[in-house]
């Protein structure tokens, strides 16, 4: 145990320990006190915002409708009205500031696994598949995870099974008896209209790992859709997607036509999260996913990278495929891009502007480096986002992601005619 993070607490007159998980790199409460059935949600939330740990003993069930009476105080909204902030980016550093203290607090509702993944309380639900999912095969000993984080990782096991549909996937759905899975969807007589949809549908889906980001934001998916081919492509047809994540935009290359795609990563849930998307797709024979920091080594006609689009640091490991600190992974993609781009070949940047909105960036900032880079920009096509956030006034930051715009930047490099 010695390896991994320890909680302790004192039950019963005795010193205890576990190991101590947290996906999102939580240091174990250093205060824990057992809780069981009759634990008020009051008491609860005050102990929880006093930073003391409640490990329960009770009724699972009984647990979940705590977690969410804790959530709905922690939503209130106080009584004294704090004074509004003066700037787009006070108000995100304050919204991302009340996201932390919130995870903070609801975490503090922790769960006791055994050692094989479940959890030995009375009508507590069989979660070792979630579990496995996130945290790999039992290592032989028990630990103690938040509540909060189970749901998480509950949440994210049914994305990873059902999928997230990406239509333009499924314009050129491969024919069923070469998928991986036509076995699992047998044909039947007289519903061939019916397969031919099913098979669509099923060539439609990009199923996120734990800890891959989701393509849910389908307007920058659709740019990449509908962006004019680099002419060069037509004879050199060799593309790259830098930090390719689910695999989603080497899918979308591969349905256009490229014959050569390396998709990279550094991160072993993507890589692992893309292979087998790619393979669910039918696409190996196109696309190759390689380990590498941003680029593979040769050149290409087409390199794609979508980065995270604000510049600030992650509070967790998930966060990183959203805030990139001080632009790194953008400046890393620019800077080498001219480097790795054929003659007559061209980068496409996928980026949202929210973060010029909200004053973590300038657009003289973003031209000066492609300009320090050697690109020179070839054209841009916009997008407004359509999720739902777009929409609601409550949000605290509704008035950059109502002027939101995610953008395809087609860069080359300077000099090339």
């Amino acid at each position: 145990m010695s390896d991994y993070p320890v909680i302790k607490w004192h039950e019963a007159g005795i010193d205890q320990s576990a190991r101590w998980r947290s996906e999102s790199g939580a240091p174990p409460p250093r205060r824990v006190v057992i809780a069981d059935d009759r634990m008020t949600a009051d008491a609860a939330y005050r102990l929880a915002c006093e930073g003391t740990a409640l490990l329960w003993r009770g009724d699972f069930q009984n647990a979940r409708q705590l977690l969410g009476a804790m959530a709905r105080r922690a939503d209130e909204k106080p009584r004294k009205p704090k004074a509004a902030p003066s700037t787009p980016t006070e108000s995100f550093h304050l919204h991302r500031q009340a996201i932390s203290q919130r995870a903070r607090t609801l975490g503090m509702l922790l769960l006791p696994f055994n050692s094989d993944h479940t959890i030995p309380l009375r009508r507590a639900p069989d979660v070792h598949l979630p579990c496995i999912q996130a945290y790999g095969p039992s290592d032989g000993q028990p630990y103690i995870a938040s509540l909060r984080e189970l749901l998480g990782l509950i949440g994210a096991y049914e994305w990873r099974k059902n999928g997230v549909e990406i239509p333009v996937l499924a314009v050129m759905p491969a024919p069923p008896s070469q998928s991986p899975l036509a076995s699992l969807y047998p044909r039947k007589q007289g519903k061939e209209q019916t397969n031919r949809c099913a098979d669509s549908m099923l060539y439609a889906r990009i199923h996120p790992h734990y800890g891959v980001f989701a393509p849910v934001r389908g307007e920058y998916i659709q740019l990449v859709a509908d962006a004019p081919m680099p002419l060069l492509a037509q004879t050199q047809s060799v593309a790259f997607d830098i930090g390719t994540g689910t695999g989603v935009l080497a899918a979308v290359l591969a349905r256009r036509g490229i014959q050569r795609i390396i998709a990279t990563d550094q991160d072993q849930r993507a890589l692992a999260c893309a292979r087998e998307n790619l393979t669910r797709l039918g696409l190996n024979a196109q696309v190759e996913v390689a380990e590498a920091d941003l680029f593979p080594e040769g050149r290409a006609a087409l390199i794609v990278c979508n980065p995270p689009w604000v510049p600030a640091r992650p509070s967790s490991p998930l966060e990183h495929a959203v805030y990139d600190p001080e632009s790194r992974m953008l400046k890393g993609f620019l800077g080498g891009l001219a480097a790795h781009l054929e003659p007559g070949g061209e980068g496409w940047l996928i980026l949202s502007d929210l973060a010029e909105h909200l004053g973590l960036r300038t657009r003289a900032e973003l031209l000066e480096a492609i300009d320090m880079a050697g690109l020179t920009v070839l054209g841009k096509l916009d997008v407004k986002p359509h999720h739902s956030k777009v929409s609601d006034s409550s949000d605290p930051l509704h008035a950059a992601r109502k002027a939101e715009l995610t953008s395809l930047w087609r860069l080359g490099k300077a000099g090339d005619s």
